[in-house]
């Protein structure tokens, strides 16, 4: 069961992600270099090739290649709670801010609902112990930091923020500095969460 649902989330993953560049290529209001980086700026985008490569790395072709390492433990339960903020995040804060239709809509509910909630639901039934240890698991918490700084660096020199939380244009940066700290906090308790829950549930 599990080898099946690995291939459904690597094919769904990729696929999502694959029209979504299309869709964004076809509807770009910058050059194509410069579409091509906004793509890679999207927090949503980053995570959702994070998790994916993950699903890949559980593909039998790919077990003996450097994907594997992303098998490792603590990387499953990291990446569940980096997936949930996405569609947290967008449920709460972002849904309003725009109306997809037509095919982009199907996307962008595959990205932000359908796919965190196949994760969440894949972690629950196959996290182990392993998957729960904090020392495992924190070396990740740098991957949202370094988007921040990531985001606010270039959005200096472009005048381009991925979202309205992290736009310093509008809100200024004290108020970007706040709501990172904000965001922080909640994948930490994602992540508690997450940890607690499979405590409670976990395999040997």
């Amino acid at each position: 069961m599990r080898n099946y649902l690995d291939i459904t989330r690597f094919l769904l993953g990729w696929l999502a992600i694959i029209v979504q560049f299309i869709l964004m290529i076809q509807n770009r209001q910058a050059d194509i270099p410069e579409t091509i980086i906004r793509f890679f700026s999207f927090f949503t985008i980053l995570t959702n090739i994070l998790v994916s490569l993950y699903f890949t790395s559980r593909i039998s072709i790919f077990k003996n290649t450097s994907l594997s390492k992303l098998s490792n433990s603590g990387n499953l339960t990291a990446l569940t709670a980096f997936i949930l903020v996405v569609g947290l995040v967008y449920q709460f804060i972002l849904r309003g801010t725009w109306q997809p239709t037509g095919l982009q809509r199907i996307i962008d509910e595959l990205l932000h609902s359908a796919i965190p909630l196949f994760v969440f639901l894949y972690w629950l039934k196959f996290a182990n112990k392993t998957d729960l240890i904090f020392k495992n698991i924190k070396i990740w918490l740098w991957y949202p930091i370094g988007y921040f700084l990531y985001v606010i660096i270039r959005g200096h020199f472009s005048n381009f923020y991925p979202y309205p939380f992290v736009n310093v244009i509008e809100i200024g940066y004290s108020q970007v500095f706040i709501n990172a700290v904000i965001i922080s906090l909640f994948f930490l308790f994602i992540m508690w969460v997450l940890i607690l829950i499979g405590n409670k549930t976990r395999k040997s």
